[in-house]
């Protein structure tokens, strides 16, 4: 490879691991774990070739993600690092054969647990009390997530008082499996999106603001090392598991020793066997060197320890028919392909459906009725259709036709060329209609609970609701016509209609289903337009001038309010009585004006309070520090956010002191 097509497909790879790290994150994952080490993998042995080609912003470089908006920031006491992957038993051996060569020694003491498929944390106690949690981060800075972590009922706040009272371990955050299917069972019921797997659901627990939530979705945690244990007699894993349990804090549920390469085999082989049974998503094991001293001399790369390894299993796969393929349509109109299989047992339950994702996907693949085809759990969760057995073709299976017509409506579709996605364009397609309905009635949304998809789909079968207006013009009569529907349920889904007219503006725009405009983007609007009236009337220019709302965004916007459908539909909704201006904050003073704020640390009210409080006197608040910034509001453990305000100049003012400027 020359080092002109070393640079292109550096480029190229780096493009497409951070494109796929975005769709994991956001639960859509359309490659496995496996896959995507393979492309990381060529990434790393490029650069390693011409590393005049690694980018500060290459998927190498970076252990996780940037810390989210809307938490402190905590420096760790030390980094974060991730571990090296292998899915070979021969790669193992090698391992171990690099520690052999390190420690000049046969037999060497290692450590193996499983891998749990969680979110990574490290939590502080000082004098016995639980100080802070933090997230990985970037590996050097993480979010301060202590007040939801804190409501992980097995965590104790405070330690024995016989017990080890000051030290940081870290450990991994996670969702049960059944937790997870009741979490799923009920977002369902709400009409709301449903996770893609455990992990996913765990990352996206934590990132709530709102800790009273997350109460609500039951985490736990299983710790497996230590970041700082000053003055403790720990000097092995070993040593740290006896800490863990006399700390009263949970380990991993089977934990192996091995001193050979043939011992650690038969372990993850073992423990490959078990993991089926534990509580939580299991994705591998970890095998780390047991003694500290031992693990002092080995060191660390850039990235990640010498003296520690993760083995990923390979996804379980299982071969079947694929019978048929069905068309679902979505709120957007958005065509997805859905494969109907002979059912076939893997990863732990009966498959008889997977995702095809798109029609450019089956045309790579070359999937065909009648195939037979290998499936495995994306994630372990999310069934998919990785290949084909092209070798067991008759030669009469036929190809998958890209509908022309939408297949609820008839409607001609049409083809998205920026998100490789076919579309049925009719607002009144009765599918479209049910999903926009159940989107419009979800809890982020104008949150109208009862109407679950079941109830949603009568209403729409009946003719009693075609669009969302309709709801508002729902009344006993009408809903007594729906099937296993008591007074009951009619009153409180009645209740709940009404109570929606209050909600934000915001959320009725998030709820109308813009394309491409999330609830973020609805919050965004509001604050700058102030109502939707003002959106409605706003020109392209103005749209994509808003913060935050780019000119694809502007341009979705403008089309959609501009739509004689939308115009008569936004008219019934007025007249119903929903909330259409933003609600104006009352001035308590002029005290703050031409100031902006950001506020960090823990303090005695919410943050939010706050910020409306800051508003009420004239200021503006804003995220992040900045050159902007006039005043940054700290309270006590403040992250990061100070040492910024620090280097920029920005005063740093204390609680009592900010309640002082505000008389």
């Amino acid at each position: 490879m020359t080092h002109a097509e070393a640079a292109a497909r550096a480029e190229f790879l780096r493009a497409d691991l951070e494109r796929h790290n975005q769709l994991y994150y956001q639960g859509k994952p359309v490659i496995s774990d496996q896959q995507f080490d393979v492309l990381l993998r060529e990434l790393q042995d490029i650069e390693a070739k011409f590393p005049d080609l690694i980018t500060p912003d290459s998927p190498t470089q970076r252990v996780g993600s940037a810390p989210i908006e809307g938490f402190a920031q905590i420096r760790h006491s030390a980094p974060m690092m991730s571990l090296d992957n292998t899915y070979s038993e021969e790669e193992l051996a090698e391992f171990f054969a690099r520690l052999q060569k390190g420690l000049g020694r046969e037999k060497i003491d290692c450590v193996v647990e499983p891998k749990v498929d969680g979110v990574a944390i490290s939590i502080r106690y000082e004098n016995g009390l639980l100080k802070h949690a933090v997230t990985r981060g970037d590996g050097q800075t993480g979010d301060d997530v202590t007040t939801n972590i804190k409501t992980i009922k097995s965590l104790p706040l405070r330690l024995p008082k016989d017990g080890p009272q000051n030290f940081e371990v870290r450990g991994e955050v996670y969702m049960s499996k059944a937790n997870f299917a009741k979490l799923n069972q009920e977002r369902e019921e709400a009409g709301e999106a449903t996770f893609a797997n455990p992990r996913n659901s765990t990352a996206g627990t934590l990132k709530l603001l709102d800790s009273k939530i997350v109460a609500k979705r039951p985490l736990d945690v299983v710790f497996y090392g230590l970041a700082d244990a000053t003055g403790l007699e720990v000097q092995s894993q070993k040593d740290m598991h006896d800490l863990l349990g006399r700390a009263g804090l949970r380990k991993a549920d089977h934990i192996w020793h091995a001193s050979t390469a043939e011992e650690l085999i038969s372990a993850i082989r073992e423990l490959d066997e078990k993991r089926k049974a534990l509580p939580y998503e299991t994705d591998g094991a970890v095998i780390k060197v047991n003694s500290f001293v031992d693990q002092r001399e080995l060191g660390f790369t850039s990235k990640a320890p010498r003296w520690a390894i993760a083995y990923k299993y390979q996804p379980e796969q299982a071969e079947t028919k694929l019978l048929s393929v069905d068309i679902q349509v979505g709120r957007t109109g958005a065509l997805t392909p859905v494969a109907r299989l002979v059912p076939v047992f893997v990863s732990g339950s009966t498959v008889s459906n997977a995702t095809l994702h798109n029609f450019e996907e089956i045309e790579r693949k070359d999937i065909r009725i009648g195939d037979y085809v290998i499936i495995e759990k994306a994630g372990e969760i999310i069934p998919a259709v990785v290949s084909v057995k092209t070798e067991k073709r008759s030669g009469d299976e036929p190809k998958i036709p890209v509908p022309t017509n939408c297949p609820i409506c008839g409607t001609g579709v049409k083809k998205d060329e920026e998100q490789v996605v076919i579309r049925c364009p009719n607002p009144h397609c009765p599918e479209v209609v049910k999903r926009r309905i159940e989107h419009f009635v979800s809890r982020g949304a104008m949150d109208i609970s009862g109407l679950g998809e079941s109830v949603v789909a009568q209403l729409v079968e009946l003719k009693l609701v075609q669009d969302v207006a309709d709801l508002y013009a729902l009344d006993q009569i009408k809903l007594a016509t729906l099937e296993r529907v008591g007074t009951k349920s009619i009153d409180n889904y009645l209740k709940a209609i009404e109570q929606s007219k209050t909600q934000s503006p915001a959320k009725l725009v998030f709820g109308l289903g813009i394309l491409h405009v999330g609830a973020g983007g609805g919050r965004k609007l509001l604050e700058h337009f102030g109502s939707i009236d003002a959106v409605q009337a706003a020109s392209l220019e103005e749209l994509a001038q808003c913060p935050d709302i780019g000119g694809v965004v502007a341009q979705s916007l403008f089309a959609w309010f501009r739509d004689e459908v939308n115009i008569e539909l936004l008219k019934r909704l007025k007249a119903s009585g929903l909330t259409f201006a933003q609600q104006e904050i009352v001035a308590a003073s002029d005290k703050l004006n031409g100031t902006t704020w950001v506020i960090t640390g823990a303090l005695s009210e919410e943050r939010e309070k706050i910020a409306e409080t800051i508003r009420s006197h004239g200021g503006k608040v804003s995220g992040s520090v900045s050159g902007k910034t006039t005043y940054l509001l700290a309270g006590e453990d403040a992250g990061s956010k100070v040492d910024k305000a620090t280097k920029l100049g920005v005063k740093i003012i204390s609680e009592p002191e900010f309640r002082v400027m505000i008389g």
